[in-house]
């Protein structure tokens, strides 16, 4: 059975979606666990580690996401600083309910919930748009990489 190039191109676009937040998860988390929140290289790797299963299940759902945001943002041709808010918005409003979720199944309570969402805003704005420049740019390689004919 021939594999069309749409099909192709979606599965592409799914392997970039998830390599794309599964590395990036991995460099700024390591990097935050470790710099920032003082856990240990073993206590960052292991939350790392636990946060692929969750990363395997948002990566697509999150990028057919933005790309619906960036759509209805008329984001084709527009500026660097439109762009950025364009990721922003659909960073943090896809985002941050999955880290409320994934808080509340840890047994936080609702006021626990709220500052803890509160304080993650601020790390989710300054990621968003470096998470969608490095979400396209995988998109861009595996489009490259695997453009000969299977």
């Amino acid at each position: 059975m021939a594999v069309s190039e749409g099909n192709m191109a979606i599965k592409r676009e799914v392997l970039a979606d998830i390599f794309a937040l599964i590395t990036f998860s991995l460099v700024t988390g390591l990097f935050i666990e470790i710099m920032i929140a003082g856990l240990s290289i073993e206590q960052s790797m292991m939350s790392r580690l636990l946060s692929i299963p969750v990363n395997l299940m948002i990566a697509r759902p999150y990028g057919l996401y933005r790309d619906w945001i960036m759509c209805k943002g008329r984001a084709s041709g527009a500026s660097q600083l439109r762009l950025t808010f364009l990721d922003v918005i659909a960073y943090v409003t896809f985002q941050l309910p999955v880290y409320a979720g994934l808080v509340a199944s840890a047994g936080a309570s609702v006021d626990q919930i709220v500052v803890a969402c509160a304080m993650q805003v601020g790390g989710f704005v300054l990621l968003a748009r470096p998470y969608g420049l490095y979400l396209q740019g995988c998109r861009n390689w595996m489009l490259r990489a695997f453009l000969q004919p299977v």
